[in-house]
């Protein structure tokens, strides 16, 4: 894969660390110019790969600093181009007058995310590789950040490749048949056509779950905590975020907006919703705060319906809460009602807690890491991005639109087309097919040196 074609031949330097001032600052410097200003700054270049302890000047010869210089002729470095990295003390003053002096001699200042675009360009990254760059650098968890690991070391696009492998061959096969028009082909009874087309379904099927899982644990699960007042619903997010973050009294409607949390669930990023009280009597204020709790319904990846365990069961919110969101009830206190910790049925997802003592909210939180499909404490996935998740179900809805075609109607030729559109889908992941405007907003959401 080499996209160079696209690409304008210029040299860039930016500052690779943090703003700010610490032990170590680097400035790297990419593209033709590198090794004239590397010349100019450093009297020599260093032998290629070795850290070369030397002094760093500005354009006229004057001494920045001293430090640690490091020379990667192209193609072998991050971006495919001739690299040079300055390893000097870190501090804004240094930093800025080292840029400053290779764009005195010649680069121009990198926009955001310019460096890792470079190496998607040359061919030195797909774009999956690049995205898990800037995931790695945001991660909120450690298990986050494994996964955004894995995606940069390939694993997430040979998990796509191995996919659009098993297309093109299902797709030669079909086009095989075609190629015979002479004889009547009977799809529908090629024992070996409909394996291919079983397997595909199976790794569709399993792709998307790790894909959604990826997703989830790159941007987090969004938890939305409702129930009527006084239900335990403040008490529940103070204890699972382990601080008192709402307020808690006896007196119904303390809460009037919604109040948000993020908590790590075992490595699963998690944004806790509390919400205000639902009841049908509200005053002016809180009744926007339940205009918002309904809201926060809409957009949710969870629900958990908190019940007060010491009243009368109430039923559910089902006229809120979107069908396909998946909700658990809570039946909270039952430190008062001495009711056995747990999960009480499983249709909806029902379990015993009390906010109070913390009792059963382990089952709570596997529930959780559940609904979020993550298992194996995320070891397996990778991270993933709405734009991925978003071109898989596309390439997903071809392959069923052609085979439901190829079921009902024994179209052959519809089967191929849909199965080629599905290919166009799994290249946008990779990169192999992108168009410039979707590559300008990727890389712009990167840091400025990376």
């Amino acid at each position: 894969m080499n996209h160079s074609a696209h690409y304008v031949k210029d040299t860039i330097v930016a500052a690779a660390t943090p703003p700010g001032k610490g032990g170590v600052g680097v400035v790297r410097i990419s593209g033709p110019l590198a090794a004239d200003i590397g010349l100019q700054m450093l009297g020599a270049l260093p032998a290629p790969r070795y850290a070369t302890h030397l002094t760093f000047c500005d354009s006229d010869g004057g001494a920045i600093d001293t430090g640690i210089a490091l020379w990667f002729p192209a193609p072998g470095s991050f971006t495919g181009e001739s690299v040079l990295e300055l390893q000097g003390h870190g501090g804004p003053t240094v930093m800025s007058l080292l840029v400053a002096a290779a764009v005195a001699l010649g680069a121009r200042r990198a926009a955001p995310g310019e460096f890792s675009q470079r190496a998607f360009l040359n061919g030195k990254l797909d774009l999956v590789q690049a995205e898990a760059i800037a995931d790695l650098i945001n991660s909120g968890t450690a298990q986050a950040a494994r996964a955004a690991h894995r995606s940069l070391a390939g694993v997430f696009s040979a998990a796509v490749s191995a996919l659009t492998e098993q297309l093109i061959r299902l797709r030669l096969h079909v086009e095989a048949a075609i190629d015979f028009p002479e004889d009547e082909i009977d799809f529908l009874a090629d024992a070996a056509l409909q394996a291919q087309i079983e397997a595909c379904a199976a790794t569709f099927a399993e792709l998307q779950q790790t894909v959604a899982a990826g997703r989830r644990l790159r941007d987090g699960l969004q938890v939305v905590i409702v129930g009527k007042p006084n239900a335990g619903k403040s008490s529940l997010l103070n204890l699972l975020s382990g601080q008192d973050a709402a307020i808690v009294t006896e007196v119904a409607g303390t809460t009037r907006d919604i109040l948000r949390e993020h908590i790590d669930i075992d490595g699963l990023g998690v944004e806790l919703i509390d919400t205000a009280g639902l009841r049908d009597d509200p005053d002016v204020i809180e009744a926007e705060g339940i205009r918002r709790a309904r809201q926060a319904l809409q957009t949710a990846d969870a629900v958990l319906w908190i019940q007060d365990a010491t009243e009368p069961a109430s039923s559910a919110p089902d006229e809120s809460v979107p069908p396909d969101v998946p909700l658990i009830i809570l039946r909270n206190k039952i430190d008062l009602t001495g009711d056995r910790p747990g999960i009480v049925s499983a249709d909806p997802l029902t379990l015993n807690v009390s906010a109070q003592t913390g009792i059963g909210t382990d089952d709570l939180r596997e529930a959780i890491r559940r609904i979020a499909g993550y298992h194996d404490k995320g070891e397996g996935a990778f991270t993933a991005r709405k734009r991925h998740v978003d071109a898989l179900t596309a390439a997903a809805a071809h392959f069923r639109r052609g085979r439901a075609a190829l079921e009902t109607s024994n179209a052959g030729e519809l089967l191929a087309e849909e199965l080629r559109l599905a290919q166009v889908s799994l290249a946008a992941i990779s990169g192999e097919f992108s168009s410039d405007d979707l590559l300008g907003r990727i890389f712009s959401e990167f840091c400025i040196g990376k």
